[in-house]
């Protein structure tokens, strides 16, 4: 094992789950949560924060300000920490409690927008309110995680590489989409591989992303109420949505196997069963890439009471996960676009 003097210098690359004993699907799950920020983010976190330090724009009085709905937060507030910056971080009530505790434990301090924007949702207020701290105050340093190139960078500079190495035969990759970082990264960098890759991008129902209609979403993560300015379809074979209800069953059939995984995990899990069950190719290497871990769901996506209230009494199946099915996830709708591989 490495030694290190800054948390955001370790960070778990090539751990790997087959699925294929719990869904009967060929499917590896990256697992990106094993670092000190507890997610993905913490790669674009630290690619932004050290691109604005060569730029000049970071100085020792600066602030830190992002809006986020969590993961991004925190591995932030873990970079701020280590390296001495103060940092804001504006996200809304859909925010996980212990990810807002986790945040201030790390000395940040967390702003929650209670009340959505008429036109661009929970999200359209926290930018509202990180624009307005920066006009009133010079010293507030925006990264803009949906705008700033540097994100999807990171992951083509890390996260896709590290997946060519381990799958040199690699068919097919599917990618959670929130701010379309991870996404594009991974799909820029394998355009130009060995091989041609099929890039599936998975979304959640009531997500604007791929042109679907906005509608409720309960879970932070994936998903946005404006089409991220990142996104460039052309390097996306296809984009299927999930519902919230079958993010959760897949998260609990996950934890009956001993694999406690975030809601965008279980997002992407159940996206890719189902894409892989109506696909039928057996032969296929197919990868997903799980943004965390989950710890941090405990009080949502892993408590009944929350479950029920929300999504209702039929949700979570009643049979053990030895007798479920993989159909049993109602399928996912899907969008290709043309000029991309068939």
């Amino acid at each position: 094992m490495p030694v290190i003097s800054d948390p955001y210098s370790f960070n778990e690359e090539d751990l790997y789950v087959d699925l294929l004993s719990v869904f009967g699907q060929p499917l590896f799950l990256k697992c990106e949560g094993f670092n000190f920020a507890g997610s993905i983010k913490l790669k674009p976190a630290r690619e932004m924060v050290e691109a604005a330090e060569r730029a000049g724009v970071m100085t020792p009085e600066s602030v830190l300000v992002e809006s986020s709905s969590g993961n991004m937060g925190v591995a932030l507030s873990v970079i701020a920490a280590s390296k001495g910056y103060r940092f804001l971080c504006v996200t809304d009530s859909r925010c996980n409690l212990s990810t807002r505790l986790l945040m201030e434990a790390l000395g940040a301090q967390v702003h929650v927008v209670t009340e959505a924007s008429a036109h661009g949702g929970f999200l359209g207020a926290r930018l509202d309110y990180v624009r307005w701290q920066c006009a009133r105050d010079e010293r507030y340093v925006w990264l803009s995680q949906y705008t700033n190139a540097n994100n999807w960078r990171a992951h083509y500079r890390s996260t896709a590489p590290a997946i060519a190495r381990r799958f040199p035969h690699l068919d097919v990759l599917f990618v959670g989409t929130g701010t379309a970082g991870t996404l594009m990264g991974c799909a820029r960098w394998f355009r130009h591989w060995h091989r041609p890759v099929r890039i599936v991008a998975v979304d959640t129902v009531g997500s604007v992303t791929f042109g679907g209609a906005p509608g409720r979403r309960m879970l932070p993560g994936l998903g946005m109420s404006i089409r991220p300015p990142l996104l460039d379809t052309s390097y996306v074979d296809e984009a299927i949505e999930v519902e919230e209800a079958d993010t959760i069953r897949v998260c609990h059939r996950l934890a009956r196997h001993g694999f406690l995984f975030g809601g965008s995990t279980g997002t992407v899990v159940s996206g890719a069963i189902d894409w892989l069950t109506r696909c039928d190719t057996p032969s296929l290497t197919a990868v997903a890439i799980a943004p965390d871990l989950g710890e941090r769901y405990l009080d949502t996506v892993y408590q009944t009471n929350w479950i029920r209230d929300l999504y209702g009494d039929d949700v979570l199946p009643d049979d053990t996960p030895s007798q479920a099915d993989p159909r049993e996830i109602r399928p996912a709708t899907s969008a290709q676009w043309p000029g991309r591989r068939p």
